[in-house]
């Protein structure tokens, strides 16, 4: 109520800090000027729940609410289908009316919040960046080593298919060593990535937990990946006539 000059409410954070079994109509003590010679009682009349008012970074520390002085500071709820520069000009002119000597300065409270993340949300996007190149740059070399693989082993491939080998034992012939390779980077990566990510995330005080299927997908993802690469090389070795490759032999 106005009438509650002396009263005050804290946090669930402020509630555990000061560890009053009930902290209802409790008093807590504050200064009143800066020179600290006068002191004021403010009872407590309620306890509200914790919220983030700084970084995801940083943990909920105590807070208290409380009637102050007018700091020459508004928070304005604006309709969501609003015309924002008409209002802002409305906002502006009552503004000066009020506090012709007061600059009129303002922010919105999304781009607030977004300047807390920006850094995250601009290394999200290198990381996105970078992978997709990685990606690339690796499926690339994937494509020449089998390539390559199936060009030296043509002549064993050509003997087999008249040995009566199929094309999908071929193909699982020619992809069996890049999958096993595959597989140990895979092993290798993991434990790298589960650490880097950890490191990362310690300076968070609030943070999504990291799940075991989080690196089997991906895991899968790179197998299948890789196995598409090589399986387009594979399969055109073994749909090659064994004909012309034995022909000179």
């Amino acid at each position: 109520m106005p009438t509650d000059s002396s009263a005050i409410l804290i946090n669930e954070a402020a509630e555990k800090m000061l560890g009053y079994a009930d902290p209802l109509q409790q008093t807590l003590y504050a200064p009143m000027n800066n020179e600290l010679t006068k002191i004021g009682a403010f009872h407590i009349v309620g306890v509200f729940k914790n919220f983030n008012f700084r970084s995801l970074r940083e943990q909920v520390t105590p807070m208290i609410l409380h009637f102050s002085e007018d700091r020459a500071a508004l928070s304005v709820r604006i309709h969501a289908g609003a015309d924002i520069p008409t209002v802002m000009a409305q906002i502006r002119n009552k503004w000066k009316a009020m506090l012709p000597s007061q600059e009129f300065a303002y922010s919105f409270m999304e781009q607030d919040f977004d300047a807390l993340y920006r850094t995250e949300q601009r290394m999200g996007k290198l990381f996105i960046c970078f992978t997709s190149f990685a990606i690339l740059i690796a499926c690339l070399g994937l494509f020449g080593l089998a390539a390559y693989a199936a060009e030296q082993r043509m002549k064993e491939i050509g003997i087999r298919k008249v040995l009566g080998a199929g094309v999908s034992t071929i193909v699982t012939m020619l992809s069996r060593d890049f999958i096993r390779l595959v597989v140990i980077a895979i092993l290798i990566a993991s434990p790298v990535a589960w650490w880097a990510m950890h490191a990362w995330l310690e300076g968070f005080a609030y943070r999504q937990d990291m799940q075991w299927w989080v690196f089997a997908v991906a895991g899968l993802g790179a197998l299948v990946i890789a196995f598409v690469t090589i399986s387009f090389q594979s399969i055109k070795a073994a749909l090659t006539n064994p004909v012309k490759s034995l022909k000179s032999e």
